[in-house]
């Protein structure tokens, strides 16, 4: 059964080129940043995109290693990265559903008189409607 929610350790590495940033329980999943929010973000997708990888492929999901145990090398600090992997999941789900609508006979007629594109008409307005970009 997959996790809603992981959090992992991570250590982030501030040097005057940016934040690199380790994953201990994860190898491979090295994501880096400019600025502390930009690592935060970086650490929450990184993070979502290597455990999503790794349901996909059937691979074992380490157990998460207590900060307690962690003792990064001089300079790094230890945080705690959760990621919602709904998210992560279902965007990547890019496989179509068909929906049935009903409008009005005429405004049917108006739209496929002009080649109105039905499927991405109603995409873009649910989309505007839910604030989704």
């Amino acid at each position: 059964m997959n996790n809603t929610y992981y959090t992992y350790p991570a250590i982030f590495y501030h040097d005057e080129d940016g934040i690199a940033i380790e994953f201990p329980d994860l190898p491979g999943c090295c994501p880096c940043a400019q600025s502390e929010d930009e690592a935060y973000k970086n650490a929450s997708e990184a993070l979502g995109v290597h455990l999503f990888g790794m349901e996909q492929d059937g691979d074992a999901i380490p157990r998460p290693t207590s900060v307690w145990n962690i003792h990064p090398e001089d300079g790094g600090v230890v945080v705690l990265v959760r990621v919602y992997m709904p998210s992560i999941r279902y965007a990547t789900v890019t496989r179509s559903v068909t929906r049935t609508v009903t409008l009005p006979a005429w405004l049917n007629a108006a739209a496929c008189e002009r080649n109105v594109n039905f499927s991405q008409v109603l995409q873009d307005a649910l989309k505007q409607q839910l604030h989704l970009g």
